[in-house]
């Protein structure tokens, strides 16, 4: 009996944090993060002020919280393993571009960017604990590649940063500047597809892709 109690205060438990962190979110950006008070986000997810205090004991807290969980499902795989390069990114890619693609993910942007002059330190949550995990995981899997001997890559940082790069400038960037701006399954696909393509095609050993002495 005890472990069935267990379980549904954890249910129960993880449906308040996901009520507060949408509550939070769409606060964030009504009002902006200062004017965002944590009784306004207690008020308006239904929760009591010592349920919200008890998750979440600063505004700062939940936006790091906000920040890592909407970063983390996109890769909670881990990067595949070595040994074929195209399949390898474009697994990779196909996640990045359906992370990019959520809504969530603009409102962070958006948040961020709204309020980087007077705190900084939102930038750096989105950084370290949202893009930097990502990055970090194309990092060590170009890395396992270039030591498995199918690609050479010298500067892994920016064979990444060139790889998240041409997804992201197509399929994210344009949405905080364009309200209406959206691209296609089909589309997203063709991105991933050249993106991997052109860095298989720089950096590959073996293969159709890689590069000639011609």
């Amino acid at each position: 009996m005890s472990g069935i109690v267990t379980t549904y205060h954890q249910r129960v438990a993880q449906e308040k944090r996901a009520l507060i962190v949408e509550a939070a979110t769409a606060l964030f950006l009504e009002l902006g993060y200062d004017r965002t008070s944590l009784a306004r986000i207690a008020e308006r997810s239904g929760v009591s002020r010592a349920t919200l205090f008890k998750q979440f004991p600063s505004k700062a807290a939940l936006f790091d919280a906000i920040v890592t969980e909407s970063w983390s499902a996109a890769d909670e795989e881990g990067p595949p393993p070595a040994g074929n390069v195209v399949d390898g990114l474009s697994t990779l890619g196909r996640r990045y571009a359906e992370l990019l693609g959520r809504a969530r993910m603009t409102d962070l942007f958006r948040i961020v960017i709204a309020e980087l002059p007077r705190f900084p330190e939102l930038a750096q949550a989105q950084f370290s604990r949202g893009k930097m995990p990502y990055f970090e995981s194309v990092r060590r899997y170009l890395r396992a590649e270039h030591e498995a001997g199918t690609v050479r890559v010298e500067d892994v940082d920016l064979a990444a940063t060139q790889f998240l790069g041409m997804i992201s400038n197509y399929v994210f960037w344009p949405t905080l500047l364009v309200p209406d701006w959206e691209v296609s399954a089909e589309r997203v696909a063709q991105v991933v597809d050249e993106a991997v393509r052109t860095t298989a095609a720089r950096y590959a050993t073996t293969g159709p892709e890689a590069p000639t002495d011609d």
